[in-house]
């Protein structure tokens, strides 16, 4: 398997050997900057027990919303697809647009002019300061991967994202994939 480096836009996925480790148990995370003075990023597919109209009243509809990270877990952010829609909107690569105007977001929600296949939410971020997510990496918590799904990633289903990745890494990754979340519950 060739090493990708780390680059915004790409995938990091969690190794199976972080099973202990409670924010990102096979999580995969969505790097929305990389540089030399730190990453950030925004976990995929650890979804919350929480809807966005539930936390931002303004907004009619219910969009699921997502653990990003445990960085800043009292923010909200939210990565989409619909920059020509929301202005202010930072690209993060193949399609991916990071934050933009909210208020602009929300009235746009409300007119059902965004969808929940345009938009995803997140409370907290995952980030790393610099050279810490490299020493990660040379220590094997993480994979990187490309994002071959690109801006369709904000539809793919949650919880089926790392156990494809395991799938696709194939060899002694396969046997991951379908190991049960807590080993110790075997």
């Amino acid at each position: 398997m060739i090493a990708l480096k780390p680059t915004k836009g790409k995938l990091l996925i969690a190794e199976p050997s972080l099973t202990g480790d409670v924010s990102f148990n096979r999580s995969v995370v969505l790097l929305a900057e990389h540089s030399n003075d730190g990453s950030v990023g925004f976990i995929l597919n650890k979804p919350l027990e929480y809807q966005i109209n539930e936390l931002v009243t303004e907004i009619e509809l219910p969009f699921q919303v997502y653990n990003g990270g445990p960085v800043e877990q009292d923010n909200l952010y939210f990565i989409h697809k619909v920059p020509h829609l929301i202005d202010n909107s930072v690209e993060i690569s193949d399609g991916i647009y990071w934050g933009g105007d909210f208020e602009t977001t929300v009235e746009l929600i409300n007119k059902e002019i965004i969808s929940e296949d345009d938009i995803r939410f997140f409370l907290g971020y995952s980030g790393w300061s610099s050279l810490q997510l490299d020493e990660e990496l040379t220590s094997k918590s993480w994979i990187v991967v490309e994002n071959e799904h690109e801006s369709r990633i904000i539809q793919k289903a949650a919880k089926a994202i790392w156990k494809e990745n395991m799938i696709q890494l194939g060899g002694n990754y396969l046997l991951w994939s379908n190991a049960p979340e807590n080993p110790s519950l075997n």
